[in-house]
């Protein structure tokens, strides 16, 4: 990276939209309950987007979504927040829509409708786009599905072969993950081959197969295990026999919905950690300063996501 320039990144994912239904008591079968729907942008690579051109990330956001107002809208809103959106126009497929089911305690499920996000091929790609770049990141869903798993797998080539990048990837949702076995999981993930995966607890000891352990370390140079209120675990490989490895605290946070705050967790990390590269840190201190990136990234979205505007 040239000095007093910024880290570029590319972001290969989901641009959706997000409708977000938060009853005040539990649903109940045949009737109503009140409580609050909101509509607002969403996607695990389009949030990570946002948070890096935020914390002054030159990011690119590569995507697929509908010909339809919902699609205009989306990357209309991410233009403003200072992302550099590559977005393929699918002609007959509406622009992807998950739902989110906030339960009262916080608990949150989704349903996930992508529709146009999958169709994103490798020939939307454009060489042009990965000069100069200093890392890609690719939630895991940017892998389930064809033919968007063939694009990001393109991406990923194209970045370490024109620009050396460096490769993070988040396993994003254990569920769709591990559909097709512990395996297949494990394939999908080396067919990118990550310097850095970002994961749950949860989704560590499903991915691995038992506790969470330095076992991750077989499929990334770098770990970062997120542990929600308990902060985060980093694991790296060390040029020692025993693996660099240590906890970050973080300070409480309430919040009804944690949505996409693991997202910004990751581009809080990634910001902090190519720029403490960039100054010449050395890597164990570079990994605590991103962490700790991290941690106020996702406290800030937690802090503001309730001001969020509805796209369109």
């Amino acid at each position: 990276m040239p000095a007093g320039s910024k880290p570029r990144v590319l972001v290969l994912g989901d641009l959706v939209l997000d409708v977000v239904l938060a009853p005040e008591r539990p649903i109940e079968s045949g009737t109503d309950v009140p409580g609050i729907v909101g509509i607002r942008q969403g996607g695990s690579a389009a949030n990570t987007a946002r948070w890096l051109a935020r914390l002054g990330i030159d990011v690119q956001l590569v995507c697929a979504v509908g010909r339809d107002g919902a699609g205009r809208s989306l990357v209309t809103q991410l233009d403003a927040d200072g992302v550099r959106v590559r977005a393929a126009r699918i002609a007959g497929q509406r622009t992807g829509r998950v739902g989110v089911l906030v339960a009262p305690g916080g608990e949150r499920s989704f349903v996930a409708d992508r529709r146009a996000a999958l169709a994103l091929r490798p020939d939307h790609l454009r060489d042009e786009w990965f000069a100069r770049l200093d890392l890609v990141h690719v939630p895991a869903y940017s892998l389930m599905g064809e033919p968007i798993g063939a694009a990001a797998r393109a991406a990923v080539a194209n970045a370490r072969a024109a620009a050396g990048a460096g490769v993070s990837l988040d396993l994003s949702s254990i569920g769709p993950l591990l559909a097709e076995g512990r395996r297949a999981a494990r394939e999908l993930v080396a067919s990118v081959t990550p310097d850095i995966l970002f994961a749950t607890e949860t989704e560590v000891e499903a991915f691995l197969g038992r506790n969470a352990g330095d076992g991750i370390l077989e499929h990334a140079a770098i770990a970062v295990i997120k542990r929600g209120s308990r902060g985060a675990r980093v694991l790296a490989r060390g040029t020692a026999v025993e693996p660099i490895r240590f906890d970050v605290a973080t300070p409480q946070v309430s919040a009804a919905d944690t949505t996409g705050a693991g997202d910004a967790f990751s581009a809080g990390f990634i910001a902090g950690w190519l720029t403490a590269l960039a100054a010449g840190r050395q890597v164990p201190d570079a990994l605590h300063r991103a962490t700790v990136a991290g941690h106020r990234a996702a406290a800030r979205h937690l802090s503001t996501s309730k001001q969020e505007l509805p796209p369109g």
